[in-house]
């Protein structure tokens, strides 16, 4: 199986939909809209040639800088049988970050997307069990966003000393 075969049969399958075809390090990259995403998911779980039953990771990716897709839900799918790996993107809007649970596919999507819930926001539809895993519950912001300045380097409150500066 290679990336070529891969493409060429999500390309048939679901045509203009799917964009931004790469293969950084070899791993085949493409991205899609949030309302295909449990569509391009089933479909890479159920053919029988791709076979994409194992998600290795899903993770979320902010860029301040695309405006109306600032976050990116980024699934790694591994194929066993062929040993063959691809990443798939779906960019969301920061104003309404939800996109579809895939947790009917994968079991182990359910903490991957509370743990993606509870750093970036990310609202998965459909979700068993949507709550923090790993913040209190009272935190009312999403710390791996990239909206809070850096540290003020002219604080002088702190003894640079007990941190290693």
């Amino acid at each position: 199986m290679t990336n070529e075969t891969i493409q060429k049969k999500l390309t048939e399958k679901f045509g203009d939909a799917l964009t931004d075809w790469q293969e950084p390090y070899g791993m085949l990259t493409f991205s899609a809209t949030k309302d295909f995403n449990l569509k391009v998911l089933q479909f890479l779980f159920d053919d029988e040639f791709l076979s994409f039953r194992f998600l290795t990771d899903l993770q979320a990716v902010h860029y301040p800088d695309r405006t109306g897709e600032e976050l990116a839900v980024v699934y790694h799918l591994h194929n066993l049988t062929d040993n063959v790996r691809i990443r798939f993107k779906v960019f969301l809007d920061i104003q309404n970050p939800s996109v579809f649970s895939a947790t009917a596919l994968y079991q182990s999507a359910n903490f991957m997307e509370r743990e993606t819930y509870d750093f970036f926001g990310v609202n998965f539809v459909g979700h068993p069990n949507l709550i923090r895993i790993l913040n209190v519950d009272e935190m009312d912001y999403f710390p791996m966003r990239k909206e809070f300045p850096l540290e003020d380097q002219s604080r002088v409150d702190k003894d640079d000393d007990m941190f290693g500066r």
